[in-house]
Parts: C-alpha cells; structure tokens; sequence
C-alpha cells in the first residue's frame, strides 16, 4: 500500500477539470492508468442519452475472471470546477477557494487505481470490476443509461459518502414534479381587476403546503419559481418546481396527491362562476428509486467483517440523499454505499484529510479481501 501514490492520484485527478458532461479528460486519465496495467476498459453509448462527452467507463482488472463484486465513482463533479488549483497543506486537501476541490468523487476514483496497483504489484487475482459513471450531479444519468450487460459483478460498493465509518444500505426515492397556475394577464394600472394574478393565487397554495423536513423519513421542497413579464402586467403565468424525498413510497404518493388538492382547492376558491381561469397544470416523474438493502445479505455482511478484521467501526445507517447506488439497486445489482472522506462537498470549503481518505482505501481494499475469502 502506497499513501504516497495514492496522494498523487488523487492531486492529478482534482486537476482535472470534470463538472458533468464534461468527463472526458478524466475518462481518458483513467482509460491509461487502467490499461497500463493490463486491465480491459469499456466504455458505453450512454453520451448519446447523457450529453456527455463521454460514455460510462468499466474496468476489468482480471477480465478473465468472473468479478467477485463492483466498486462505483462518479467523474463529474459540480461548478465551480474550472482551472482548479489544489492544495495539500497539514495533512489536508483543499482548492484555492475559486473551484470545488472535486473530492466529491475522485477521491473514489484515487481509490480505484491505488487498489488496482496494489492488487497488481502483489499478484492478488481478487478480481473486481470499476464503474466510473458520468453525469451523477445532474440526476444520475449516467447510471440511468449505463449499459448494464457490461455489469458481471452480482452486487458492489458506491464510493460516494463522506464519513468513511459510516456504511449507507437505506436511501429515498424522490419525486420530482413542476406546477403551472394559469392566471389571465391585464394592465397593471389601468385595469387590474380585469387580471387574474397567477402569482398570488400560486403563493396562496404554496402557504398551505407541508414543506421542509414532514418527518424522519420525509421531506418536501419548493426550489424553484417563474413567472411575470414586467412590474406594469398583471402576471398570467407562474411554475414552481419542487421534489418530494422519502423512505415510503406511499407516503410520497400521499403527499403528492395532497400538494396537487391543495392547489386546485385553491384555483377553485379564485375560479368566478362560468371563468376556466384560473387553472392549475402539473407533471411529476420518478427521479431516483428506493433503495433498501437487507441487513443480511452479503454486499452489507462482507462489509461488516472487513470493518471487524481491521478494527474500522461501522455505523450502518440511512442518508436522505439520492446516489447512483439507488440506480443500481433498482437495476438488479445490491449496491451500498461508502465514505471516503471528503467533506463540505458542493461548495467551495470542500476538503479531504488524508487521514480518513487513507482510512477509506484500507477498509475498501479488506472488503475485496473478505469477499475473496
């Protein structure tokens, strides 16, 4: 095991430039590190989907071998990304303030090649395959459209988490959805009781609505909204989107249908006798699914002995986010989720001590051990 190398990889790869669509550069930095060692590198159609420069990236390190499991990481990283400048100062990893440090998640990807050089040097036939995805940040599009006939691993670990004690086999699913009020537009001044104003009437249902934390297992938001031409016009238009967070399906369904009443109770209060305004117009889609993985099965048992081999305490625990993991659960392929380290990510405070980020590889390195028995 090589600190020293995986540093490197880690400062090469956080000077790279990746936020999503644009993962080409990293994707060739690793398609070389990979086959350099003799690994057979994939990459699939998933761009055309996507947008991104580039397909998703699967690594065989013994392509011969059937992969006792994956280990997933995420190429793009959020904005601000461009022309970063990191910096490793009193055993921690940072930017210069200007960019994200992108540890969120090439810290995973540093992990990836110091396991595969390892593996290597030490002729340790543990055969692993690793999913480097694309578009994570921006709705998980990558693994959405990844080509999973490229998959042969039966179940994985996603390397997308801060904490490295933490072990994550529970996360939402999410809706997200988009509300149109339709108002009618008038003369601001000189004849504004003609108007229907579709901003008042939407922030009337808004105040209505259960939004932020519902309860352990739920959460609602309202993030975005437009609407209105200039000061002088009567609004006639206004669309709010929004996402719905759970644990329960069902208590998401019981919240959606309880945000859409409230609006068209609402419209209906507005609506004079013989009017079609003003009138309420809706769209929801799934934005990730469930992900739920039994405390017995294996991915998560595998884990839990290679934190007892080495002394790493383990919490297993539930996030509130969504992650690749969700996809590939809902694909077929049990996936947990680890940390590596890194913290304050999606901003420009984010940072990496070394010492939980060295912490995070050693763990993950006693997982391909445990699970090759």
């Amino acid at each position: 095991m090589n600190i020293e190398r995986l540093k490197r990889f880690f400062l090469e790869l956080a000077s790279i430039p990746s936020p999503s669509r644009r993962e080409g550069a990293v994707a060739l930095y690793l398609k070389e590190k990979f086959s350099a060692l003799g690994a057979r590198c994939y990459f699939d159609n998933s761009f055309s989907q996507t947008g991104s420069e580039v397909g998703n990236l699967v690594v065989d390190l013994w392509p011969e071998d059937q992969p006792l499991l994956f280990l997933a990481g995420h190429m793009d990283t959020v904005q601000p990304a461009d022309n970063p400048k990191i910096i490793f100062e009193n055993g921690i990893f940072k930017s210069d303030g200007r960019t994200v440090l992108g540890a969120d998640d090439k810290s995973a990807l540093a992990i990836f090649l110091e396991l595969a050089h390892y593996l290597r040097e030490e002729n340790l036939r543990w055969p692993v395959q690793f999913i480097c995805t694309t578009c994570e940040e921006i709705g998980l599009l990558g693994a959405k459209n990844l080509d999973y006939s490229l998959v042969r691993a039966p179940y994985g670990y996603a390397l997308d988490s801060e904490d490295p004690h933490d072990l994550i086999h529970r996360a939402p699913e999410a809706i997200r959805f988009e509300i149109k009020v339709l108002g009618r537009a008038a003369h601001a001044g000189l004849n504004p009781e003609k108007g229907i104003n579709a901003i008042r009437v939407a922030s009337e249902a808004i105040t209505r609505l259960k939004l932020g934390r519902i309860d352990e297992e739920t959460t609602a938001n309202i993030g975005l909204i437009r609407g209105g031409q200039a000061t002088n016009i009567v609004p006639e238009e206004v669309a709010l989107q929004g996402e719905i967070r759970s644990h329960s399906h069902q208590k998401i369904q019981a919240l959606w249908e309880e945000t859409l009443r409230t609006f068209r109770e609402v419209v209906s209060s507005w609506r004079k006798a013989g009017d079609t305004r003003p009138e309420v117009l809706e769209k929801c889609q799934e934005d990730y699914p469930l992900m739920a993985v039994p405390e017995g099965h294996p991915v998560v048992q595998i884990a839990l002995q290679a934190g007892k081999k080495i002394g790493h305490e383990l919490r297993l625990t539930k996030t509130g986010g969504g992650s690749d993991a969700n996809i590939f659960n809902s694909r077929g392929f049990p996936c947990v989720i680890l940390g590596t380290g890194m913290r304050k990510v999606h901003s420009t405070e984010e940072y990496l001590p070394l010492e939980d980020f060295w912490k995070a590889f050693r763990f993950t390195l006693e997982i391909l051990r445990q699970a090759a028995g």
